[in-house]
């Protein structure tokens, strides 16, 4: 193990240890600032998912739907701006959004998964969803009442793969750039953190490669397994989960240059444990050598209440904000004031207000889990455990 902790957070230190001993760990990174300064900077294992070289200070991983929580910052920032109305109809910034019923859907519906919109009648394939204008259309062109989803505006569901497009698109239509640059420059580069949404040629070198790991045994050697209704929904092919996830099919290859290099906002977000912990500090409050990004008013944007209760896609309750995933069952966070994002398999990053937290933890091993890994909670009540001694 590689890195160091402040006095008062060994826990952290002895959890990290444990999640390779116990819990599957190949190779990891987790990182927690307090207050804008780190206190948990540790590294172990390696790179890639299949052993070879270790994992270095700077490695960076492909974090699936923790990329979410960065999309969901740029059309905060937008607001805050005055460049971006929150409650005004998407299509007031994307007219042909407005087509097959869906005029009423708000950009506040976007970010708390209320769009109404979260599979496609055909799926797109991995160059296809890379292609902003293919993905653009598709979505406008799909009807709610088609996919079977909701009235929107009217319940939620989670929209593992189509809130690339959505995201993106307002992006692109309120100032002209896409998702990934303006994310480079208004949030990466004064925040000084390693995160990308389009991984450039440059820095590619420095990710590793991903793949799936097992999930380890339950004491007596059973496998826990999912509720019989969750574990129905992601295999029956015609039901909505599915089709949400597999608005890209065939699933694309996680480790192909050209696939990290595309811009999708929801899923294919590349960065260092330290820099999404760095993001989340940054939304919180100022972080060492970097700015501040959201007002205190838009924090509390972000962690308002905006869905709760049965998610239409991921069959179990969950809670967002304002394209945060908020403390709950499906995803337990530091504690009620937090808000961040999980990716599918094991990322993790939040941030606490009230105790000034914030937390990057990313992997290359990705388990089956959506919203609530093993090894992320294992951390996350490690840092609990921390603050309460």
């Amino acid at each position: 193990m590689n890195g160091t902790v402040a006095t008062g957070f060994e826990a952290v230190r002895e959890a990290f240890a444990h999640n390779f001993e116990a819990l599957g760990e190949r190779g990891a990174a987790v990182v927690v600032h307090r207050d804008g300064h780190k206190v948990v900077d540790l590294w172990a294992g390696t790179r890639d998912v299949s052993g070879g070289a270790p994992w270095e200070r700077g490695t960076a991983q492909i974090m699936r739907s923790a990329t979410k929580g960065v999309a969901a910052a740029a059309l905060l920032l937008l607001h805050q701006r005055g460049e971006l109305d929150l409650d005004a109809p998407v299509g007031a910034y994307w007219p042909e959004f407005k087509e097959h019923g869906k005029e009423h859907v708000r950009v506040r519906d976007v970010l708390a998964h209320r769009a109404g919109v979260p599979a496609l009648d055909r799926p797109l394939t991995p160059a296809e969803a890379a292609d902003p204008d293919t993905g653009a259309a598709a979505v406008a062109a799909q009807a709610p009442a088609q996919a079977p989803a909701w009235e929107p505006g009217t319940d939620h569901g989670y929209h593992a793969q189509t809130y690339s497009w959505l995201t993106g698109e307002l992006v692109r239509r309120v100032t002209g750039r896409t998702v990934g640059a303006w994310i480079a420059e208004h949030i990466a580069a004064p925040v000084g953190a390693d995160l990308w949404v389009g991984l450039p040629d440059a820095e590619a070198h420095r990710a590793g490669l991903v793949g799936p790991v097992e999930p380890p045994a339950a004491p007596g050697g059973l496998r826990t397994r999912p509720k019989r209704n969750v574990a129905d929904a992601y295999t029956d092919p015609d039901s909505l989960t599915r089709r949400a996830f597999g608005a890209i099919h065939p699933a694309p290859d996680e480790n192909d240059p050209a696939y990290r290099a595309a811009e999708l906002p929801a899923s294919n977000g590349v960065a260092t444990a330290e820099g999404l912990s760095r993001f989340y500090a940054s939304l919180i409050g100022e972080v060492d050598g970097g700015a501040r990004l959201f007002t205190p008013a838009t924090v509390e944007a972000a962690r308002a209440e905006a869905s709760s209760g049965a998610d239409r896609v991921l069959v179990v309750p969950t809670r967002f904000g304002l394209g945060y995933m908020l403390h709950g069952v499906a995803s337990p966070l530091l504690g009620p004031g937090s808000f961040g994002h999980p990716g599918r398999g094991g990322a993790l990053g939040f941030a606490d207000p009230e105790s000034g937290i914030a937390f990057g933890y990313v992997t290359n091993g990705q388990q089956k889990g959506v919203t609530a890994d093993p090894r992320a909670q294992a951390l996350v009540r490690a840092v609990r455990s921390a603050l309460a001694a």
